[in-house]
């Protein structure tokens, strides 16, 4: 896409502006628009500097912009040697071989020519001396005609000057010249549009989308609409790719070279390029990492819309401190699951005078009730007039909370998001989504509550996290919801950088059933002796005979197929199945196993989280393996137990060798139980019964 870009000086200050509808613009600084004349203060003169930019290069010129009382003398031509001058500077300081501008000075630095401007009218001589090149040798009047040279469009002692009357002639989209100005969108339907953009972050062909499901007026005329919600202050134009921020500094400049262009909407580094029928440039950068969801470009549109005002500002100087006890008591939670969530309400209720959201960690055994807890959390910002989002890694755990939170709150409108979601344009105070949804929303929450953390595809990507604390007011909060939070977080959290609470026990008030490591050749050497383990067969008779359904995990996907084999000769009278994230039919089979219908499933780690059987063992085979870290062995063992029907569910790890991520995950189990027992979350009669692993 190209925009134009243009200067103009207002109560004395010169401003740099980016535009996609020119005649809005003039509009809007001359006292034009009827809705807002007299609210806005007039400009005094306007000079379009380039017509059609790309529009990576005109954002960024704009927002490197310095006002400079120098400008006050220039007339066309120095504004053109300044253009000409500043270009061949960026040139240079994105360029390999530069040594490297502050790119907020670029605008003095071109201004001044290195040299003291002097006082007299004009440019200092030192300065058009240093100013050199091919727009200093041809006429102004051929650079016009290239539109590459800057033209007066106002002037509050001559009005809209004749350059700005030839160019609006010379557009074939505005054949009925100045008459077309005065064809401008409703002002309650641009109010429209910037409450349907409020908090949002989205590229054009998404904007598009909005407007055809919510606002299909504004379609043929978005623009204007645009530049007129731009300019009232409710709406950033960016450009979706932002140019490098300048050569890396110290030994990383010397051996990676300058820096690169980062995506603004997931903040990853851009190394791509290639040709753009858009902007027409050989080489526009373009994001990789957030390609599924629309290329950003260095010449994309990307519109921010802001989720403040006075109404939101006054919401959250208004609110309420921490809930009564009374107030807690109406969510239902047990003991364990009210003194976290106490502790929770505690850190929402302090302001966050930061620069950043405040952090909070909700540390939460598996089959302690998450979900319950933050109900109260929830509640607490919306009665405050505040927004929130709970976020999940997966699409089936959203759909699994919509009806649980929509039951909990059914004064409010909920908005699920997930890909291809039909309400996906509308706007609501509270938002449950998958966490790549977050991409499309800047500074619209004040409280954000990140579900398993630690899980894919959260885990480990940076793109997510960004975009998670960009969806965030820098005023508003997060919380982190895990049974099995990262390293780096249990740290900060035992340091005293993050605030935390642990939920050591399950509703229910029994222990978690403690892993036994058991001696097990591996899947493969099974499969090559075609005949289970002594100890896996006699485990498994175990766990038959008393009625459980069983849970078999294994490392590879490749290994279901001979296992299920294997287990059916032992087995013939049970129902024995496998699941993966390449079968078609897991939903169904997983329900299957649900109902009972299934007696043992074999499956990947797709199954460690989001599903629960009431009678259920959990077996995992290959327990050494790397792709079986502490986590994932917690949350696998994490499926036992969970009933208080059957809460002493069995946890067995067999494997040749013990490693340190069994070791470390029996432990945590049994730190948990611990601290449970000494809060008197469970009696010491259940805790009795837990194994000693």
């Amino acid at each position: 896409m190209k925009a134009a870009l243009y200067v103009v000086k207002v109560k004395g200050r010169w401003q740099a502006k980016v535009s996609l509808d020119l005649r809005m613009d003039l509009l809007w600084w001359t006292g034009g628009v009827e809705s807002h004349r007299g609210k806005y203060p007039a400009a005094e003169c306007i000079v379009l500097i380039m017509e059609a930019a790309p529009l990576g290069q005109a954002a960024a010129w704009r927002d490197q912009f310095v006002s400079m009382p120098a400008y006050d003398r220039f007339d066309l031509g120095d504004w053109g040697k300044l253009i000409s001058t500043w270009r061949r500077q960026e040139e240079k300081r994105t360029g390999t071989g530069a040594k490297g501008t502050r790119s907020v000075s670029l605008w003095r630095s071109c201004a001044l020519g290195g040299r003291e401007i002097s006082r007299k009218p004009g440019l200092a001589r030192d300065h058009k001396d240093a100013i050199s090149g091919s727009v200093q040798n041809r006429g102004l009047e051929n650079a016009r005609q290239e539109r590459d040279e800057p033209l007066w469009l106002y002037r509050r002692s001559t009005g809209i000057t004749p350059d700005f009357r030839r160019l609006l002639a010379a557009d074939a989209s505005n054949k009925e010249g100045m008459a077309a100005l005065r064809k401008l969108p409703m002002p309650d339907e641009v109010e429209q549009l910037s409450v349907a953009l409020a908090g949002r972050s989205l590229l054009l062909p998404e904007l598009r989308q909005l407007l055809d499901d919510a606002l299909p007026l504004l379609a043929g005329s978005w623009r204007t609409a645009v530049q007129l919600a731009h300019l009232s202050g409710s709406l950033q134009l960016l450009s979706g790719v932002a140019p490098p921020a300048g050569r890396r500094k110290g030994l990383a400049g010397l051996l990676r070279g300058p820096a690169s262009p980062r995506c603004r909407r997931c903040g990853s580094a851009v190394v791509r390029t290639a040709p753009c029928a858009s902007c027409g440039e050989s080489g526009c950068a373009y994001c990789e990492a957030c390609l599924a969801l629309g290329r950003s470009r260095a010449c994309a549109l990307l519109l921010r819309g802001s989720a403040g005002g006075r109404a939101a500002a006054n919401a959250r100087a208004a609110r309420p401190g921490p809930p009564t006890g009374h107030e807690l008591d109406r969510w239902g939670l047990s003991p364990a699951q009210r003194e976290a969530a106490a502790a929770a309400l505690r850190f929402l209720a302090e302001p966050n005078k930061g620069t950043r959201p405040a952090r909070f960690l909700l540390w939460a055994v598996t089959g302690a009730g998450k979900t319950e807890m933050i109900f109260p959390l929830l509640a607490h910002v919306l009665e405050a007039g505040g927004r929130a989002l709970v976020a999940t890694p997966r699409r089936d755990v959203v759909l699994e909370l919509a009806p649980r939170i929509a039951k909990a709150f059914p004064a409010e409108k909920v908005n699920v998001l997930y890909g291809g979601s039909s309400d996906r344009w509308q706007s609501a105070p509270l938002v449950l989504a998958t966490t790549h949804q977050l991409l499309r929303f800047h500074k619209a929450f004040d409280l954000v509550i990140i579900d398993e953390l630690d899980a894919f595809p959260y885990h480990n990507d940076p793109m997510l996290a960004f975009a998670a604390e960009a969806c965030c007011r820098d005023d508003g909060h997060f919380i982190f919801l895990s049974a099995t939070p990262p390293r780096y977080l249990q740290r900060e959290a035992a340091a005293g950088k993050c605030m935390a609470a642990k939920v050591p026990a399950r509703f229910h008030g029994h222990p978690l059933p403690v892993p036994r490591r058991i001696q097990s050749p591996g899947c493969m050497e099974l499969a090559r002796r075609r005949r289970l383990g002594g100890a896996l067969r006699s485990e498994l008779k175990n766990s038959i005979n008393r009625g459980a359904q069983i849970f078999m995990f294994v490392s590879r996907i490749k290994h279901i197929l001979p296992l299920v084999s294997l287990l059916r000769t032992s087995f013939p009278d049970l129902v024995i199945e496998g699941t993966s994230s390449q079968d078609g039919e897991r939903a169904s089979k997983v329900l299957a196993f649900r109902s009972c219908q299934i007696r043992i499933l074999v499956t990947t780690t797709i199954l460690e989280r989001g599903v629960t059987v009431p009678r259920s063992d959990v077996f995992i085979l290959d327990a050494d393996s790397g792709l079986f870290d502490e986590a994932s062995l917690v949350q696998m063992a994490g499926r036992a137990g969970r009933s208080k029907d059957d809460p002493a569910g069995k946890v067995l790890f067999f494997s040749p060798q013990s490693t340190l991520s069994q070791r470390w995950a029996i432990r945590q189990i049994q730190h948990m139980n611990r601290i449970a027992k000494a809060r008197g979350y469970i009696s010491s009669e259940k805790a009795g019964k837990e194994g000693s692993g």
